[in-house]
């Protein structure tokens, strides 16, 4: 009797092994989807993962075109794109929403002549960075001061809340999501940073609204970068730096090395006084942009105490010290993958 309990003991835990290693196994799968569907969405390198169009230079293809099309030219964008309606103004452009072959576009004209050089300068970056992280140049008219790009219907980050409101879009309303856009934000910067035509700066960003209007929201909830009229370029092995206008900045908005330095001495200020500057006024704006993309979204506490070290170090009052876009970037995929983990793993606990 007691050699048939030891069999039946024996045997009960033969078979509860098995189980034990299959929930196991269970779980590191789970794990292991987590992480194939984060490098589906970002790549190892630091940079987003998004549909390219597959064109070669100087072609654009647009959602639902079947082949790439040559840039179009003064006669065709003269022939074939009709103004709509007038959807945006600044002081260098007016936007207006525009239709092409039946396609929505946004076509952007000068304002005045004495912004030429702005214009320009937006238009030559809009051409060198094509890619996934920049708004689709569709083609352009340096006769008229005219440029066409791909129409984005949700509009800039300003729109954001909004946006995520709407009933067909509240689905989207997530601590994942938003923080995937605080992402895709600092992957911009990275971008930039690093960028085919040097070492860029937006200078474009002197307050929170401006910064966001730079944005624009996709249908697939990621972020393309679109207003590029100040983008200079620095180079600190030739001491290349910049100033981003002529105007002294104000706020705690802008890095404290924006701000005129001699302004509690009563000195007025001076723009030749004024010194320059580098790409680390962009890496002390990114803890306010992500408060304000991570909005009150359920979980977002838990997202801001992850992110809480590396937004300190974006802050430090010495640019030197603050990390790169690329330090941020690895931080917040971290973050993301970690949470998301520790998130599944409850699930499978239960």
């Amino acid at each position: 009797m007691q050699s048939t309990m030891v069999q039946r003991s024996s045997s009960s835990i033969s078979h509860s092994v098995p189980v034990v290693a299959v929930c196991i196994a269970a779980l590191l799968l789970s794990n292991a989807l987590i992480y194939l569907y984060l490098d589906s969405v970002y790549q190892t390198d630091g940079q987003l993962v998004s549909p390219q169009t597959g064109c070669a230079s100087q072609h654009f293809k647009m959602v639902p075109m079947k082949n790439c099309t040559p840039w179009l030219q003064c006669s065709q964008i003269n022939a074939e794109v009709r103004k709509l309606k007038l959807i945006g103004q600044g002081v260098v452009k007016k936007v207006y929403l525009a239709e092409w072959r039946g396609q929505k576009v946004a076509l952007s004209k000068l304002t005045s002549l004495d912004y030429l050089e702005d214009f320009l300068h937006g238009l030559s970056m809009l051409k060198a960075l094509q890619g996934s992280r920049v708004v689709q140049l569709v083609g352009f008219c340096l006769e008229d001061h005219i440029f066409v790009t791909e129409h984005h219907p949700l509009g800039s980050l300003l729109n954001l809340d909004s946006v995520l409101a709407q009933k067909q879009h509240q689905k989207h309303d997530t601590w994942q999501r938003r923080l995937r856009l605080a992402t895709d934000y600092v992957s911009l910067l990275h971008y930039l940073h690093n960028s085919p035509a040097g070492r860029r700066v937006m200078c474009d960003s002197n307050s929170l609204e401006k910064t966001l209007s730079q944005f624009l929201l996709t249908n697939d909830f990621h972020l393309v970068v679109n207003d590029l009229d100040a983008l200079p370029e620095v180079d600190p092995f030739k001491g290349l730096l910049v100033k981003c206008g002529h105007r002294e900045l104000t706020g705690d908005f802008v890095a404290p090395e924006q701000l005129w330095p001699f302004r509690n001495n009563g000195k007025p200020f001076s723009d030749d006084l004024m010194p320059g500057y580098d790409e680390k006024t962009d890496i002390w704006k990114i803890p306010d942009v992500t408060l304000f993309l991570m909005g009150r979204v359920h979980g977002g506490d838990l997202v801001h105490f992850h992110l809480f070290q590396i937004h300190k170090e974006c802050k430090n009052e010495d640019p030197k010290l603050r990390p790169s876009a690329l330090d941020v970037l690895n931080v917040y995929k971290s973050v993301y993958s970690s949470i998301q983990r520790d998130s599944y793993g409850s699930r499978d606990m239960l």
